[in-house]
């Protein structure tokens, strides 16, 4: 990738915000085609050319505390709003779809 002094060079694990907000993370980045792939916060996967990115990112951001936007759970799949998974193990089959 071209180093633009704006924007420190792309690595793979980094996460950005977006002008408009979104949180995103590189996946993947190939400088010989000089595309970026990039997994949206939600599970959104693209591909951006570098000119896509320079216009689009508005630099870098923290990873999201909250880590399981892209994995579609919830708490209550686990049992934790609702039912206390820790008072009983006796009958673990109960916890099992």
């Amino acid at each position: 990738m071209d180093s633009d002094p704006e924007f420190p060079p792309v690595a793979v694990g980094d996460w950005y915000q977006t002008m408009s907000g979104d949180l995103l993370e590189v996946v993947a980045a190939d400088e010989s085609e000089g595309t970026i792939e990039v997994q949206y916060f939600d599970g959104t996967v693209a591909e951006l050319d570098t000119e896509s990115w320079h216009d689009s990112i508005l630099g870098p951001a923290s990873p999201p505390e909250d880590w399981s936007g892209s994995l579609d759970v919830s708490r209550e799949d686990y049992g934790i709003d609702g039912e206390d998974m820790t008072s009983d193990y006796s009958n673990a089959r109960r916890y099992l779809d």
